[in-house]
């Protein structure tokens, strides 16, 4: 028979890769497609695996119509409605429908790349305000400042550093973990542009009491005149509470509501990154902070800190407001809450931590290491990443730093099945932890940012 001497092409792609891979420069004749993605591919799967990131509020699980839909829509710039008027066209239904689950007389709003900027444009929002009415009373419009927990997401201080307005922060205090009223109110004077109030803390889950620190400021504003806004920072919480809280009060309904931010990429369900910025009505948004351009074909007034951006996730964003209506968030969201409740009744049962919070508001809790312990915080979580789990252990910020607590974020698609694996993995971590005679790990261990 004829030979065929025609070498193999067995694995053809290995078989191309250069010894060299260029990673830090740009390779003088560039490289195969197929070579070049299975390098990148290969790379990533270094990265932890997403679905079981316990420390993130993001969405890692979608529907498959929602990836198709952000694939159909890579090309799409959010920027250009001229060109793109049908995906405007569905933001601006998204802002509505917003607006009408948070009850805003004239909601006014825009679609952002997330809860950050969303809270960017809102603190501006404030601070052009309060200096609209010093101006009009002949006032100093010097030395603004906001008032917030000391538990606020990390954006909140980037906006007081870079728009040079003081943040007034109220430390934690023994039981109380979040912004209480009486102590937000004690940091008001006329110089106050905004009291910002958090729907689910980031360190416990827990949410801020906005009406009662709305009721605060109706108070002072009796007795002093000072007219104080309020922006509830809903980044995870308002898309929570509607659904799940259906008779608490925190939202538009309260007249001294200026401003609510969500992230539609956190509880909203949509793949980072969307947030959403809205105000009650155009007398909270200040016109002057508007922009209009006719460049791209049309006039498009403009409020936000970027310009060309995916359009992709607003797009998702309506999908998921179809697809699932009132019942089907309501449902979603409930089913969450469910499984952090149960899984915090679990790790409580196994009688070495006690529970900070227990995920009956945000499905989110927090927990510590019972004293006397031989193992700490930093120790569960380097065990459990052992695992492929990714649980945060951290310490609480000034006056309580001697707090060390893990925090379990619960989202779609972590079900009662994956959490009973967790359990189970946690449960044998301990067998092991509990043989040490001292904490082997200390917070330099963490390898967790809590503002990020």
């Amino acid at each position: 028979m004829p030979r065929n001497d025609a070498p193999i092409a067995a694995n053809p792609i290995f078989g191309s890769e250069p010894i060299t891979v260029p990673r830090n420069e740009l390779s003088a004749d560039g490289l195969d497609s197929d070579v070049a993605y299975q390098i990148v591919h290969d790379e990533l799967m270094l990265d932890g695996n997403a679905r079981l990131n316990l420390a993130t509020f993001v969405t890692t699980w979608g529907e498959p119509h929602v990836r198709r839909l952000m694939a159909d829509s890579l090309d799409k710039n959010m920027i250009d409605k001229d060109e793109y008027p049908r995906t405007a066209e569905l933001e601006q239904r998204c802002v509505n429908m917003l607006g009408d689950l948070w009850h805003a007389p004239e909601p006014v709003g825009c679609s952002t790349t997330g809860s950050s900027e969303a809270c960017m444009l809102a603190g501006l929002a404030l601070k052009r305000r309060w200096q609209h009415r010093r101006r009009a009373d002949g006032l100093s419009t010097e030395r603004p400042n906001i008032v917030m927990g000391v538990n606020v997401q990390i954006c909140w201080e980037k906006f007081a550093n870079y728009w040079d307005v003081e943040a007034r922060l109220v430390p934690m205090s023994g039981e109380r973990l979040h912004l209480g009223a009486a102590e937000a109110v004690a940091l008001c004077d006329e110089n106050t542009i905004g009291v910002v109030a958090v729907l689910g803390s980031t360190f416990d889950g827990s949410y801020e009491p906005v009406a009662e620190i709305c009721a605060a400021l109706d108070r002072l504003q009796a007795e002093r005149g000072l007219d104080i806004p309020v922006h509830v920072d809903g980044a995870s919480g308002a898309m929570i509470a509607p659904f799940c809280d259906p008779d608490l009060v925190w939202d538009f309904q309260l007249p001294r509501v200026a401003s609510i931010n969500t992230s539609g990429h956190k509880y909203g369900l949509v793949f980072p990154g969307v947030g959403w910025a809205l105000w009650r009505d155009r007398a909270a948004l200040p016109e002057d902070l508007v922009f209009r351009v006719n460049y791209l074909g049309g006039d498009m007034p403009t409020f936000a800190l970027n310009f060309s951006r995916p359009g992709g996730q607003v797009i998702a964003q309506y999908y998921q407001f179809l697809r699932l209506g009132r019942a089907g968030y309501t449902r979603v969201q409930q089913v969450c809450r469910e499984v952090a409740t149960s899984l915090s009744a679990g790790i409580a049962a196994l009688g070495c931590f006690d529970l900070l919070t227990d995920g009956s508001q945000l499905p989110v809790f927090a927990f510590v290491v019972k004293p006397g312990e031989p193992f700490s915080v930093f120790d569960v979580s380097a065990a459990l990443r052992e695992a492929g789990w990714l649980v945060p252990a951290y310490t609480f910020p000034k006056d309580r730093e001697d707090v060390a607590a893990l925090r379990i974020v619960v989202r779609n698609g972590f079900s009662h099945d994956l959490a009973g694996l967790l359990l189970d993995d946690l449960t044998r971590a301990l067998e092991r932890l509990r043989k040490q005679t001292a904490p082997v790990r200390g917070s330099e261990a963490a390898g967790f940012a809590h503002g990020t």
